[in-house]
């Protein structure tokens, strides 16, 4: 009786993730108030975006982008345990659809952990913070470089000595605040940072070169599925103008801390405002966006929701 309980909640718990997540997910393309649904559906209609050219190769961009996540994945777990491509889809797949309804997508770690005896899960947790350092290492990078380029091309109204000003005040904090973490057990994520550092230090050199390269290539592959609805938009910007925008706008919303299932709303905003400066109609701006949502992380949770129905806890006596 008490394994059949214990069984009945576990696939509530389950139930409640995937019902969590779609209700969302609906709520957000229906309820949407900056962009009408009808309104959505009639502007990809006038774009020609359901033709089967379009369709097929965004869905391939959207395939090759998971497909770079998840050996990207396989490619960190590797360093402690051996798993197949499918068991790594599988676990990023199952904890994408967990980590929609989590503030800053927490729960993308709890769920890819869960599916590793309890020995190893501290190390998954690391693993998986280093691949989101590393990803977004790549997008800090390219972001801070569009974004000069951007506010030196479009003579934005900035006051660089004020921001000197304030970078002078953070490094300050920043020098002080680390010799301080030197005296306390300051935690990320439950682990201190010397735990983590020692952890990060222990990887090898050859699987963070591969962690990085692999961020990179999936990095140029969302980057350009955006520019590439841009031109099936109509909107005529060139290559280099749309990247200084893109880039800019990835690393502003990276910083905004958000739940995964608020993205869009996030990235709408910030490339409504960052492309009005190019001069683009908002409408379709909030409708790419909205596209570059439902195609990178609707439909991959979507099938993320049959593995998380599906999720069985590893034996104690796995390897």
């Amino acid at each position: 009786m008490h394994y059949k309980t214990k069984q009945f909640f576990f696939l509530l718990i389950k139930l409640s993730i995937v019902v969590g997540a779609f209700y969302f997910i609906y709520s957000k393309i229906i309820e949407n108030e900056n962009l009408k649904f009808h309104d959505f559906v009639s502007i990809l209609n006038k774009n020609n975006v359901f033709s089967t050219k379009n369709i097929i190769f965004l869905v391939f961009l959207s395939f090759f982008n998971w497909f770079l996540e998840i050996l990207k994945w396989q490619n960190l777990v590797k360093t402690v345990q051996h798993i197949s491509f499918k068991s790594a889809t599988i676990q990023s797949l199952a904890a994408l659809t967990t980590s929609l309804i989590t503030p800053n997508r927490i729960g993308d770690y709890g769920a890819k952990a869960m599916y590793y005896i309890k020995t190893l899960r501290t190390k998954i947790v690391l693993l998986n913070l280093l691949g989101n350092v590393e990803q977004m290492f790549i997008t800090t990078l390219l972001g801070c470089i569009g974004l000069y380029v951007f506010s030196v091309t479009y003579s934005l109204n900035i006051n660089y000595y004020k921001i000197a000003y304030i970078a002078i005040i953070i490094a300050v904090i920043g020098l002080i605040s680390l010799i301080a973490l030197k005296q306390i057990q300051f935690k990320i994520k439950g682990f201190s940072i010397a735990s983590i550092v020692t952890f990060i230090k222990s990887v090898s050199l050859k699987t963070h070169l591969i962690t990085l390269i692999l961020s990179l290539l999936r990095y140029g592959v969302f980057s350009f599925q955006f520019y590439y609805m841009l031109q099936m938009f109509g909107l005529n910007i060139n290559y280099t103008s749309a990247m200084t925008v893109i880039t800019s706008m990835y690393l502003l919303a990276s910083v905004i801390p958000t739940m995964a299932i608020l993205d869009v709303v996030v990235k709408g905003g910030i490339a409504v405002f960052l492309f009005t400066y190019l001069g683009l109609d908002e409408l379709s701006i909030l409708s790419i966006t909205s596209l570059m949502w439902l195609l990178n992380f609707v439909l991959p949770s979507i099938i993320g929701g049959y593995f998380v129905l599906n999720f069985k806890l590893p034996k104690s006596v796995a390897a």
